[in-house]
């Protein structure tokens, strides 16, 4: 098949992987199969052999493979894993990171209790290769986790093994970011077609001690993959409402609507709805404030849901904004059920908007659509001068963009207002 394919290679238990177009090998070797054999006997062995590839099966899905090869070693394949290298690279990283914790867990073995860790190769290969290099190449990784003290997973190619050590290090580091207070909130204007300030876009940026500002392109993903995006997402929703509140003794902000990214973790939690209340309340701001930008893949995930939230918060006050409208899957038939306020134009449109005719036709339908459900139309990456006059002669009446400011700290934001 001409696919790319990968196995993972454990202590005494082999994993195979096989995607659509990247595959994974990973060979997993369980680490004192040996002494339980020889103290035990085959019999009890056996007992967890049996165990081991029940728990094995329990951490595929349907469509994939597990068998056992022999002796302690077995071959998971996964089909229809990501056609980049390193999406499945991270997914099998997942993935064997499920195994070792499964197999880790205490076994019974008739009146037996018993434990053992595995450690775990990988390999990730692209088109035709032959099974037998593909094991030897996850079972030289899986010596390679053996070395790192078992119990762990490492690649064959050390390229990709670098990678996926840095993101475990940087995802180990994510995790005590917000109780040191590396994060911070960087603020993008938004204008109306006067010029004036109407608000801004609350970004968050993380400041690390020793890595300096990393890129929420590598940390955000990482956030959602490890639940850590929801304390960071309460953080990020209490200091935008804090600073709100401040704002509303200044004579130029105390009008703002500060516009917070809200993800698709945070908005499925039963009470997202009474965090946001309680936040709102907390600091004595207007609700109206407060608008939530949602993603058109947030919003639809779960339609039915997602609408009765919005439908709560809206009756309370808080405003919503569909963000990099026209990139996702929107429909048409849930746009006029969605009680939103404002359609967002990606920046994908808005960059070759003065030359590119296709740009042009595809932000006017927006515009003139928005217009039609009464909604208000904000266009984000604005940088020159002709996508403005563009936009504005187009009906758009509210704008974001280098034009106007990059994303910046509250002390220059602030300054920003001053001189403005």
């Amino acid at each position: 098949q001409n696919t790319a394919r990968g196995i993972l290679r454990s202590g005494n238990t082999l994993h195979q992987a096989i995607s659509g177009c990247c595959t994974s090998n990973l060979n997993a070797r369980l680490d004192n199969f040996k002494i339980l054999n020889d103290t035990l006997g085959h019999g009890i062995g056996d007992l967890l052999l049996q165990q081991v590839a029940q728990r094995l099966i329990s951490c595929v899905r349907d469509g994939d493979t597990v068998a056992r090869l022999g002796g302690d070693e077995f071959v998971v394949i996964l089909e229809d894993m990501n056609p980049q290298a390193m999406e499945a690279a991270e997914q099998t990283e997942v993935i064997g990171s499920k195994i070792l914790a499964v197999l880790g867990r205490t076994y019974q073995l008739n009146q037996h209790e018993f434990r053992s860790t595995s450690s775990i190769g990988a390999t990730l290969f692209i088109g035709h290769q032959s099974i037998e290099s593909l094991l030897q190449q996850a079972d030289i990784a899986m010596y390679e986790a053996k070395k790192a003290g078992r119990n762990t997973m490492r690649f064959f190619d050390p390229a990709m093994q670098a990678l996926i050590s840095e993101r475990a290090a940087l995802e180990s580091e994510l995790r005590i970011a917000l109780e040191k207070l590396q994060f911070q909130l960087y603020y993008q204007i938004q204008v109306n077609s006067h010029n004036q300030t109407i608000g801004a876009e609350v970004l968050l940026r993380w400041n690390h001690p020793e890595r300096g500002l990393i890129s929420p392109a590598l940390f955000i993903p990482l956030a959602e993959d490890s639940g850590a995006i929801l304390p960071i997402g309460l953080w990020v929703l209490d200091t935008a409402c804090a600073q709100l509140k401040v704002w509303q003794q200044n004579p130029l902000a105390c009008d703002f609507v500060l516009a917070v990214n809200v993800s698709a973790k945070q908005l499925r939690q039963p009470d997202f709805v009474a965090q946001v209340q309680a936040i709102v309340n907390q600091h004595g701001i207007r609700a109206s404030k407060l608008k939530i930008e949602l993603t058109e893949s947030v919003v639809l995930t779960n339609v039915d849901d997602t609408i009765a939230k919005m439908m709560e918060l809206k009756a309370f006050g808080v405003n919503f904004s569909m963000d990099d409208f026209g990139t996702g899957y929107s429909s048409l038939q849930y746009l006029k059920r969605l009680p939103l306020d404002q359609l967002k134009i990606d920046q994908s449109f808005v960059r070759d908007i003065a030359t590119d005719s296709n740009d042009k036709s595809i932000v006017t339908t927006i515009i003139a659509m928005a217009q039609g459900l009464n909604l208000d139309v904000i266009a984000e990456g604005v940088e020159t001068a002709e996508q403005l006059e563009f936009l504005e002669k187009s009906g758009c009446k509210h704008f974001q963009g280098y034009l106007f400011s990059k994303p910046v700290p509250l002390e220059i934001f602030e300054a920003l207002l001053v001189r403005r």
